[in-house]
Order: structure tokens, then sequence, then C-alpha cells
């Protein structure tokens, strides 16, 4: 049975590349463009994985992460970050950002990381 996922991220290109590289083996159910909408799409959805944008307008994904895993600390977040933010990625952890993988994604890269994350 698949699994659902969240895909958050303000750029509709990074969405796209994403749901093109999950869509085989995973469920889409929501699309946010920010984390005030990733929040509510994970209380309406619930999905067994978020994927989430660190840099947003209106509420980053630091927070959102936070705002999430208070409401459900069983919830899984990976956390998408471009190269040179390992500062904000520190924070996404303190957050409570499960792992993370690095724009531009790869396949590999991004199948590794969910399974990391999942098979805990």
């Amino acid at each position: 049975m698949a699994q659902d996922v969240l895909l958050v991220d303000d750029s509709e290109f990074m969405r796209n590349l994403l749901r093109e590289i999950l869509a085989d083996e995973f469920d889409i159910v929501g699309e946010a463009e920010n984390g005030v909408e990733a929040v509510e799409m994970y209380k309406e959805n619930r999905p067994d994985l978020v994927m989430m944008d660190i840099v947003m307008p209106i509420r980053d994904g630091i927070e959102a992460t936070s705002q999430i895993k208070d409401m459900d600390s069983s919830a899984h977040v990976i956390m998408c970050t471009s190269i040179g933010q390992e500062e904000k990625m520190k924070k996404a952890v303190r957050a409570g950002a499960d792992g993370y993988i690095t724009k531009p994604f790869q396949k590999p890269s991004v199948m590794d990381a969910i399974e990391n994350v999942l098979s805990v």
C-alpha cells in the first residue's frame, strides 16, 4: 500500500519535481506553498510523510515543522534545503525534522532519505 506524502515548497517547479520523483511509489495527498498551508493540510490529511522546504513566505518550514511535531510527535518530516543552509538545517533538526535532502533533487538521494526516515 502506497504511503501518503504532503509536498511543501513555495516553488511550483520544486513541487513538480518532487511529485515526478515520488508519484510511482507514493500517494501525493496535497501540496502547500507555505508553512501555514502545510500545517492546515497536515491536520486534514495526516500524511505518512511531509517533504518540507525551509525557506518560504508567511511561515517558514522550521516553524511549520515545529507546529506539526507539537500536534503529532510521530509525524515524519524531511526538510528540503539548498546547499549552504547548514545553520537553518540545525534549527530544523531542533524543530523536529527527521532528515533532509539538498536541492537540486536526485531520485536516489530522495528515496534514500525517505527510506531512512520511514524505516525507523
